[in-house]
């Protein structure tokens, strides 16, 4: 199952104010901006990011109203994506993390009393696993490409009709432990800025934009991070 490491990531303090509850226009304390660039640099020079993504690829055998069946007898379960990927030859299953280091720090600030940082460095963390995803894509989807076939925006677990119980499920479908992500008993990722998805394969796929995602997101009403247009 293959696994990739050598994902580029720029950060940029406007994405880290967004992920903070702090964008569209919001005044913000220069010290806060400051801070920010401070914490943005050493994540940097002490290499608190360590970007890995596990995936595979799974052919679709057959879909039914509550699950898809793959190949080698597996399935995903949850109405959500034979309802927007009935197209799919295939299913991509994504599990992508920033490793341990950077949770640690924070653990480690907000033990020194120091919380201010912890919740920023928190938001880097956060910042970083969003900004994964759209250089995973266009990975894979130039992989896809070369037999003919697209990807579609990626679907998460929580989602509406993708039961977060599949975590568990996706875990499998990868190679969770070499990137060394595993869930705890009440399904949480460990460590915790680490997220799954699945996206759908095949020669005509659909494609929805961020605000279109935070639309369908159960926690849409109340999500400081929404984007909305």
């Amino acid at each position: 199952m293959p696994v990739i490491r050598d994902i580029p990531l720029s950060l940029k303090t406007r994405e880290v104010l967004r992920r903070q509850g702090l964008g569209g226009g919001a005044k913000v304390r220069p010290e806060i901006k400051d801070l920010i660039l401070e914490l943005l640099t050493s994540v940097k020079k002490t290499r608190l990011l360590e970007p890995a993504v596990a995936y595979e690829y799974y052919t679709v055998s057959s879909m039914n109203g509550s699950q898809t069946s793959l190949e080698g007898d597996k399935a995903i379960h949850g109405p959500l994506i034979p309802a927007i990927f009935p197209e799919a030859k295939e299913l991509a299953v994504l599990l992508c993390t920033i490793g341990p280091r950077l949770e640690k720090q924070v653990t480690d600030y907000s033990k020194s009393g120091e919380a201010m940082r912890g919740m920023i460095l928190d938001g880097i963390g956060s910042t970083a696993v969003d900004m994964m995803a759209p250089e995973v894509l266009r990975r894979l989807a130039s992989e896809v490409s070369s037999r003919g076939y697209e990807i579609s925006s990626p679907v998460n677990p929580g989602m509406p009709g993708f039961p977060l119980t599949e975590q568990w499920n996706l875990l499998g479908l990868v190679n969770a432990d070499e990137i060394g992500v595993s869930l705890t008993a009440s399904g949480v990722m460990v460590p915790r800025k680490s997220t799954s998805m699945v996206m759908g394969i095949g020669p005509q796929m659909t494609r929805w934009t961020q605000a279109e995602v935070c639309a369908r997101c159960s926690l849409r009403e109340t999500c400081h991070y929404k984007v909305t247009e």
